[in-house]
């Protein structure tokens, strides 16, 4: 009986969970409008379809992939049903495979209110910015949050991948206002919305009204009254004349005076003297004004909600070095369904995409080697021709 209703539950969540839109790309992403360009400058980079040099499966793997270098990109979709995650969990998830080897560019998505995809840009409003971002030394994952006007980054900054591999990033938002961000399905961070960005003002502020007192000693360590400077402590002066220095053969003294060598710090001199520094016994620590509660802070038990519906996916980015596939991008209420959806697609081909990959660099290198081989000979046939002349 137990299994039959374990069974049943299960079942229940499986028919409630609900995935709101699953971008695969395997048509063409431009082809019915189903993504629209963004004409919002004239010079915005071209997105191609494509499962790229290295596919673990040619039509699973098939993407969105920018195509153009030193440019901006910038198009977006529209989800089929507009979403309210009230009470609800919110997932997003993308796959991206920076096959370029990218140096500095985003890889990240954008989800967004109802807005003109036409004129989507930079400055578009948006709930959620999501996903990898590589410019040199920073490779982190991006999670920032618009709340009251204004968008907040995330206080951490966990390390995205950087091969040329295919990588899924999902973030999972629950009601109770804790979030997961998972790479490759394992969690690589977790924690509370509060905590982790400034959605609110600090619970607890110093006290303007709290002064240090007049005889608060916060110097931790003092000369220790003990210590005395040694009598011959000033013997030795800071520098002494020269002894290696020579007077040079054409000095002379009428013209230029009674020659003196120069003078040389002195390895003797014990410079300065300072009294050692001993704890100070009177020292009460650092002073830090009292706690009180902050007037301004109120909270809010919704952080997690959207307020406004989410109707709009979109990639909005700057890249170098173009080549970076997009590909399964995920909105949905259930991180399980998403997990499932993961092991459909990237987990189902990262074996096959991997040798394809591993292959090509072999093939790479075994050309390289051939030409490295070909220039050795054009130059030792070069030699030997110099050497018959």
């Amino acid at each position: 009986m137990k299994t039959i209703v374990l069974l049943l539950v299960c079942l229940a969540v499986a028919i409630q969970a609900k995935v709101y839109l699953h971008e695969t790309f395997d048509t063409d992403a431009f082809e019915n409008d189903r993504w629209v360009q963004s004409t919002h400058k004239s010079d915005f980079g071209k997105f191609v379809t494509t499962a790229g040099a290295t596919p673990g499966g040619k039509k699973i793997n098939q993407g969105l992939q920018t195509s153009q270098d030193a440019r901006f990109y910038s198009a977006s979709t529209q989800i089929p049903t507009p979403v309210d995650n009230k009470d609800k969990e919110l997932v997003v998830s993308l796959s991206v495979k920076h096959e370029q080897g990218i140096d500095c560019g985003g890889g990240y998505i954008k989800v967004m209110p109802k807005f003109d995809p036409k004129a989507f840009h930079g400055e578009s409003e948006y709930f959620m910015m999501f996903g990898p971002d590589i410019c040199g030394y920073t490779k982190k994952i991006h999670l920032i949050f618009h709340y009251n006007g204004k968008n907040l980054l995330w206080k951490k900054e966990p390390r995205c991948e950087d091969d040329k591999l295919t990588h899924v990033y999902t973030v999972s938002v629950k009601p109770d206002n804790t979030y997961k961000v998972l790479v490759d399905g394992q969690v690589k961070e977790s924690g509370n919305l509060e905590d982790d960005w400034d959605f609110l003002p600090a619970k607890m502020i110093d006290d303007p009204s709290d002064k240090k007192p007049e005889d608060w000693v916060d110097e931790a360590q003092i000369d220790d009254p003990e210590d005395k400077k040694p009598s011959d402590w000033d013997d030795e002066p800071a520098t002494i004349p020269d002894e290696n220095a020579k007077q040079p053969d054409d000095w002379d003294e009428a013209e230029d005076g009674k020659w003196e060598p120069p003078q040389v710090a002195n390895p003797k001199h014990k410079g300065e003297w300072r009294a050692k520094r001993i704890p100070n016994p009177a020292y009460k620590g650092a002073w830090k004004p009292k706690q009180i509660e902050n007037p301004e802070y109120k909270p809010d038990a919704e952080l997690y909600h959207t307020r406004k519906p989410l109707e709009h996916v979109g990639i909005d980015i700057w890249q170098v070095k173009a080549g970076t596939i997009f590909d399964n991008i995920v909105v949905a209420d259930s991180l399980d369904e998403v997990q499932e959806i993961i092991d459909k697609t990237w987990r189902a081909t990262k074996e096959a995409e991997k040798k394809a990959h591993d292959e090509k660099d072999a093939a790479a290198k075994d050309k390289k080697d051939d030409e490295k081989a070909d220039d050795e000979d054009k130059k030792d046939d070069d030699d030997e021709k110099k050497e018959e002349l």
